[in-house]
């Protein structure tokens, strides 16, 4: 590069040296080789007889001229000024040098004349003073040099290069008791579960990780303290190495060594004051009622500036406003100007309420599943109703329920009709995208005296728009066959209204009875699903059944078969004020049922069955729920001879009187096969430990049938038992294990039973 450099300032040179006139080159020729080893000698210019070519000028001497702008002395005085001497200017320097050493005192001059800077007070040596001293450890006296320790240092074996090193690591935080007592909150507790350094669990790859941890750490405690109010605390890190001695052999002595021990992270804490509400200014128009806004925004002057309790607040107002006629309320950008003097902040908070509305029509959009006029019935508002934001989520919870959707939305949308009292209507537009209709779903349970039980299903749910479903089922188990068709239309006519078709065949095949039964049935019903759980149900329909069932003639002594036709009706009433419907934690519910039916077989008889259910939940503690059962029937009208025995009362198994086979309570033939009965008496008692997913469940049943129509509640039958649930997101999955107390002759000793869903 420096050739490079030399070479083109010498064709530089060149050049120059064709411009100037022969007595300049010949200046330049007799001009004396430079004495500084620095300066670069301007070379030698060609000979005279090497012609040169000329070089076009770039810019002409007219364009140049025009491009300088004119100047004259008019305009600057200083260009009539001559020069001044080389020598009169340093002389003019070397003056002002040494009028400003003067301020100081008198300076000993340097080599060429000019003052020393360093000795400008005139002193021969200049004294240096020292340092402060910021390490108490520097200024700390030296130890007697009888207690100097004079070991050796040893120095640590070379790792392998692929060695894996962990440091170790403490956490200290200092200084946030006084920022809990004045809170309320454990800060220590909330900066625990969310530390950096506390997750890594006291280990770290290399001390830039532990740096890195505390340097987040120290920013989420100051933001943690901000969120309570105190904008001013100031958070310090530092980390402390605590030496540490061990015991190591050399040669069978033991000497002790000190060896570098574990790090500490520590963080120290200065909260400071904490700020406090000085004024609260929420800006918005007028609103009806004129105290809403007031009314739901919970906070007050003087109360400390906690980022939960504003947050709250304003989420609140934003929910509130459209459970009152606002559905297009906005809640904008707060301002909290902090006053660092006085430890207060003026809050503001800008509202924009919008129309108050009323609700107006219906439209729909989307991958329909059904139309506006089907979407108007699910809903539990008509026109004109003041607008409220409850509803509409009411709505959207029953579009949900129907099952029909992938995803569903309901928004209003403003249309500008008056609907008077400063209020207009708005449009319900719901956006639809219609999920598969059908459905396969199977389900299998086991029961002591059930035997196994596999049941499948095929479902369109929307076969016959609106919400107009086919189901096909069969039932394939040791004891139970079957195949049966179900049409239902839900929300039939009305919100919440079920109409069911159903036809089916079945076998059933237990110690209590053998048949072969045939069923078409017509219901219409109001019930709980477990997307939409309701306080009051009730059912009502009819049947008609033809079935061969065999029984124990005890004129004869013999089981013989007969064929029963059997219409009925049936009516159900609940009540419901559980948590769940699955899996109840508090409340109660109670059932009723009354089932008038008549038998066609020879005379006609006819009878009602009755039956009355009652459960209670009650939490113990949190994880702790202790649950009851009641049940009592009856069937008054007819003698137990003229039952199917499909149609009489039975005790015992899985949903029954646990400890005991299925049906296997009540009265019994000569080979102690139950034969059913016209009353029935149940109680159970459940004790049920939940832990994570998983629980435990201790309970006591007791049960028995009576051949009479009124329950004597005398003989009952106890059983007790065991079992484990595995909690899942549509219900637990139940394993009980029980044995009768006071076992008689021909009755198991344990019982098993899976099913999904609590006993009761």
């Amino acid at each position: 590069m420096l050739s490079a450099s030399l070479f083109a300032l010498g064709y530089a040179g060149s050049a120059l040296a064709q411009q100037v006139p022969p007595a300049a080159a010949e200046s330049q020729e007799e001009s004396p080789a430079p004495d500084a080893p620095g300066d670069i000698a301007v070379p030698t210019p060609p000979p005279a007889d090497v012609t040169l070519p000329e070089v076009e000028p770039i810019i002409g001497d007219d364009e140049f001229d025009d491009a300088i702008p004119p100047i004259s002395a008019e305009d600057d005085p200083e260009l009539d000024r001559p020069l001044e001497s080389i020598a009169e200017f340093e002389r003019r320097q070397a003056a002002a040098r040494a009028a400003d050493a003067s301020s100081d005192g008198d300076a000993p001059p340097s080599a060429d004349g000019t003052p020393v800077p360093a000795l400008a007070d005139g002193d021969a040596v200049e004294a240096i003073g020292d340092a402060p001293i910021t390490d108490s450890e520097l200024a700390a006296p030296l130890p007697a040099l009888e207690n100097f320790n004079v070991e050796p240092v040893e120095f640590a074996e070379p790792e392998e290069a692929d060695a894996h090193r962990t440091l170790e690591y403490t956490v200290q935080v200092n200084g946030l008791a006084g920022a809990d007592a004045t809170t309320g909150v454990d800060l220590a507790d909330l900066f625990g579960d969310l530390s950096a350094l506390y997750d890594g669990d006291g280990k770290a790859e290399n001390g830039a990780m532990i740096r890195a941890r505390l340097s987040g750490d120290a920013e989420l405690l100051q933001r943690i303290l901000a969120s309570e109010g105190f904008y001013d605390a100031k958070v310090e890190t530092r980390i402390d190495r605590t030496p540490r001695t061990e015991d190591a052999g050399a040669d069978g002595e033991s000497r002790a060594r000190r060896r570098r021990g574990p790090l500490t992270a520590v963080i120290d804490v200065t909260p400071g004051q904490r700020y406090i509400f000085s004024s609260i200014a929420i800006d918005a128009k007028p609103t009806v009622p004129p105290t809403l806004i007031s009314d739901y925004f919970p906070l007050s002057v003087g109360e400390p500036i906690v980022a939960e309790r504003v947050q709250g607040a304003e989420a609140a107002l934003a929910l509130k406003l459209p459970e009152e006629g606002y559905p297009f309320a906005t809640i904008g950008q707060r301002d909290i100007l902090l006053d660092g003097a006085s430890g207060t902040g003026d809050y503001t908070l800008p509202v924009d309420i919008g129309p108050r509305a009323r609700f107006g029509g219906f439209e729909t959009t989307g991958d329909l599943a059904f139309d506006a006029d089907h979407v108007e019935t699910l809903s539990r508002f008509k026109r004109g109703d003041l607008y409220d934001s409850r509803m509409v989520d009411d709505l959207r919870q029953a579009l949900v329920a129907t099952g029909l959707f992938s995803t569903v939305a309901v928004e209003p949308q403003k249309t500008g009709e008056d609907a008077g009292d400063d209020t207009e209507y708005v449009t319900m537009l719901v956006t639809q995208d219609a999920g598969p209709p059908r459905t396969m779903a199977a389900s299998a349970g086991y029961g002591t005296g059930e035997g196994i039980r596999l049941e499948g299903s095929w479902t369109h749910r929307n076969l016959f728009p609106p919400e107009g479903a086919l189901i096909v089922r069969g039932v394939a188990g040791t004891q139970q066959q079957g195949i049966g068709a179900t049409f239902r239309r839900s929300n039939a006519g009305r919100r919440d209204r079920t109409f069911e078709l159903v036809a089916e065949a079945s076998r059933n095949n237990y110690n209590a009875f053998e048949a072969l039964t045939g069923r078409l049935a017509a219901r219409v019903s109001v019930e709980s699903t477990p997307i939409w759980q309701k306080k009051f149900t009730y059912s009502y329909g009819a049947e008609l059944i033809a079935t061969s069932e065999d029984d124990y003639d005890f004129a004869r002594g013999v089981r013989d078969r007969d064929l029963y036709y059997i219409i009925g009706l049936a009516g159900q009433v609940g009540m419901d004020r559980t948590d769940s419907l699955l899996d109840p934690t508090k409340g109660f519910r109670v059932t009723a049922l009354v089932q008038p039916e008549g038998s066609l077989s020879g005379k006609f008889t006819p009878y009602a069955r009755t039956r009355l259910d009652v459960s209670g939940y009650y939490p113990v503690t949190d994880s702790i729920v202790v649950a009851g059962r009641v049940r009592i029937g009856s069937i008054l009208g007819a003698a137990r001879e003229r039952l199917a025995p499909s149609r009489r009362f039975y005790a015992g198994g899985g949903g029954s009187v646990r400890g005991f086979g299925y049906q296997e309570l009540g009265p019994k033939d000569p080979n102690l096969d139950p034969i059913g009965g016209r009353s029935i008496n149940e109680a159970a008692l459940e004790a049920r430990y939940r832990f994570g997913n998983f629980g435990v469940v201790g309970f006591v049943d007791a049960g028995q049938v009576y051949r009479g129509s009124t329950p004597t509640f005398s003989d009952l039958r106890f059983g007790a038992g065991i079992g484990a649930r595995y909690y899942t997101n549509f219900g637990p999955m139940r394993l009980d294990v029980a044995t009768p107390i006071d076992r008689r002759p021909g009755e198991a000793r344990i019982s098993v039973y899976v099913s999904i869903g609590q006993a009761f």
